[in-house]
């Protein structure tokens, strides 16, 4: 077999990975994703190791012991991601991205004249008073 044909199948596993992780909303999908990704470059490791060992006459098969390290790797990856979304999700009660970067963008609800302003700080004199802390 050519090693055109299994590095275009990769290419094609790592293009569909990639875009579920920028088209997706779901965290769990976006791990889904991630782990297509991996396993595009598992395959792209052993087709490469394969057809090295071919032409040089290795028999270290270095491609394989990479994707047994990178499987080992990316179990341990969606294990912790999972635990994380699941945590997540017990506690805002969604998975969606958006919505999760919405929660964590929160303002100050004092604004910036509640309580912890400092009023030697605002205005013309306070920028001059923090330029000259930073020189």
């Amino acid at each position: 077999m050519h090693l055109a044909y299994p590095a275009v199948l990769s290419a094609l596993l790592f293009c569909t990975g990639l875009y579920g992780v920028l088209a997706r909303r779901n965290a769990i999908l976006v791990l889904m994703s991630v782990e297509l990704m991996l396993n595009a470059v598992n395959l792209n490791l052993v087709a490469f190791d394969v057809w090295l060992s071919r032409t040089a006459e290795e028999t270290l098969h270095s491609g394989q012991a990479l994707t047994l390290f990178t499987i080992a790797i990316a179990a341990a990856e969606i294990g912790i991601g999972l635990a994380i979304v699941l945590a997540v999700y017990r506690n805002r009660g969604t998975s969606d991205i958006d919505k999760l970067r919405d929660t964590a963008e929160r303002h100050d609800p004092d604004g910036p004249d509640g309580p912890g302003h400092d009023a030697r700080t605002s205005g013309p004199a306070g920028e001059a008073q923090k330029a000259e802390a930073t020189a």
